[in-house]
């Protein structure tokens, strides 16, 4: 009998073995794989980035289309990573994507101030920072200096907004800007401070507002897909390198010219 019984017990601790060496290296591949996968954040701010729905919101890729949006999803499916889309308020996605590893946030204006808050892909569209004024305004600008008197409607984590704030302008800071052609019109604010596209877009379509004056155009910024400084670099590598291909075969030109 024990001649019988000693290899069945070596096959049973063999086979205990493999398994915990299964385990093991189960265990270890877990955080690989979860490093594979991107979260990427964006928000309503048609047309560059909107809501399939017509809500602020939006769980997942499907319901979210826009010029960077478009652009983004052509990049991403030229790389084998796997990832999320979102769409949630500006201040809310700007401060959750930072320090998270492989986050990211579009479209993001690129600015001095910035640089080194994140790691950038792109460019990919790029916005005219405008001051509107309501339908029957009489309001006029030679430059920026002459606003500094009057009341400038913008919202929380937005470069523009935080710009003029910085600058010392009087702003009056929302968690969203959807609901700025509003302040105008009621008169709670003089200007508003937002992208020469978004702008009578927004109004258009969330208020059924139309006739906004651009008053001022004072500077112009690219819009990058913005990564956590906590991503691997080679990650930001890859995407660089996906929207390059994208744009030498002319999809990023194609995305551009059918919202035109």
């Amino acid at each position: 009998m024990p001649t019988e019984t000693a290899p069945v017990s070596s096959k049973l601790i063999t086979g205990i073995k493999a398994g915990l060496i299964a385990l093991t290296l189960s265990a270890i591949g877990l955080p690989a794989l979860a490093a594979e996968r991107l979260y990427i954040f964006t928000e309503n701010y048609p047309p560059y980035n909107a809501s399939e729905t017509g809500k602020g919101f939006a769980h997942n890729e499907d319901d979210i289309t826009g010029i960077c949006a478009d652009m983004v999803k052509a990049m991403l499916s030229r790389v084998d990573y796997d990832y999320v889309m979102k769409m949630r308020d500006w201040s809310y996605a700007y401060n959750w994507v930072q320090d998270r590893e492989n986050h990211g946030l579009f479209c993001t204006a690129r600015t001095d101030e910035r640089e080194d808050q994140f790691q950038w892909v792109g460019p990919l569209a790029s916005i005219k920072w405008t001051l509107f004024a309501a339908p029957d305004s009489d309001i006029s600008l030679d430059s920026l200096e002459e606003a500094k008197d009057l009341r400038i409607a913008g919202y929380k984590g937005d470069v523009m907004s935080e710009y003029l704030v910085d600058q010392g302008f009087n702003v009056v800071m929302g968690v969203s800007g959807d609901v700025n052609t509003r302040r105008l019109t009621l008169g709670q604010a003089d200007l508003w401070v937002t992208d020469g596209l978004v702008g009578p877009l927004m109004a258009e379509e969330e208020h059924g507002i139309t006739g906004l004056q651009p008053v001022l155009v004072f500077r112009e910024t690219p819009m990058y897909l913005a990564f956590s400084n906590n991503t691997d670099p080679a990650v930001i590598e890859d995407l660089q390198q996906a929207l390059d291909e994208a744009r030498e075969a002319g999809e990023i030109e194609r995305i551009a010219a059918s919202y035109e």
